[in-house]
């Protein structure tokens, strides 16, 4: 494994992360919608990750052929949440239903605020990861030299 093939598996879960914090910031900011275009208050997205081959830009074929392929992460899928939403009861509420009850998202705002600072980690973890791999290549080079 080269360390420009670990840069590929940075990247890629940075890109992963950063999908992951998009759809926690998403249900954080409809955590009280009622009503969305599909009808019905929002559903809570999560996102599945799963492994995938790298390959890197950087790398020879040769290199690659030779080491079987470097695994990084990639966002699977995007699933909404399934279960029947929070009934309040609201009845002056505009989406009310005859017997006063207006349903909620089942969104926890201090759950997702704990993935989402897990994200960040993740996202910066991944930066450090990139920095150090980056100097060990400048440092090979001014070995070089």
């Amino acid at each position: 494994m080269s360390l420009f093939d670990v840069l590929s598996v940075s990247a890629s879960g940075m890109a992963a992360q950063r999908v992951r914090a998009e759809l926690l910031t998403e249900n954080l900011a409809n955590a009280e919608t009622t009503r969305t275009p599909e009808g019905g208050p929002y559903r809570r997205k999560d996102a599945v990750f799963t492994t995938e081959g790298q390959v890197s830009p950087f790398s020879a074929v040769l290199q690659t052929e030779l080491t079987g392929g470097v695994t990084g992460v990639n966002v699977a899928e995007i699933v909404e949440d399934t279960r029947a939403p929070e009934k309040r009861y609201l009845p002056g509420h505009p989406d009310a239903d005859a017997n006063g009850y207006v349903a909620f998202p089942r969104i926890n705002p201090a759950e997702d605020m704990v993935d989402l600072m897990g994200a960040s980690r993740g996202y910066q973890a991944n930066i450090s990861a990139m920095t150090a791999i980056k100097d060990m290549i400048n440092r090979s080079i001014d070995l070089m030299r």
